[in-house]
């Protein structure tokens, strides 16, 4: 598939809302989990072993199907959501967007 063309499904495009989830990689350092751990612990919640912290994205993509969307916001995702190097990317979720429904 080319950047922003359809899949060759031939059919229309629909909204998909794809969650996309970024963080550390194993091993990695990650400094903002070791401070929340650090405050969740000074604030009494001595249960907590481990903090992981990481970034969120909610994308709209326009594809075909659930499956082709999920494929264009992986790509993205490896491309510039996430440094392969040290972080890792999970898709969280693939949903009709919600907001599209009624638009004309």
């Amino acid at each position: 598939m080319t950047l922003n063309q359809p899949n060759g499904a031939g059919g229309a495009l629909q909204q998909w809302t794809v969650e996309v989830v970024v963080v550390p990689k194993e091993g990695v350092n990650d400094p903002e989990g070791e401070a929340i751990l650090g405050g969740l612990r000074s604030l009494g919640y001595a249960t907590v072993q481990r903090a992981r912290s990481g970034r969120f994205f909610t994308l709209t993509v326009s594809a075909p199907d659930a499956d082709a969307a999920r494929e264009d916001a992986s790509r993205m995702a490896d491309r510039l959501l996430a440094n392969p190097v040290i972080q890792t990317f999970r898709i969280e979720s693939v949903q009709p967007d919600q907001s599209a429904i009624g638009r004309v």
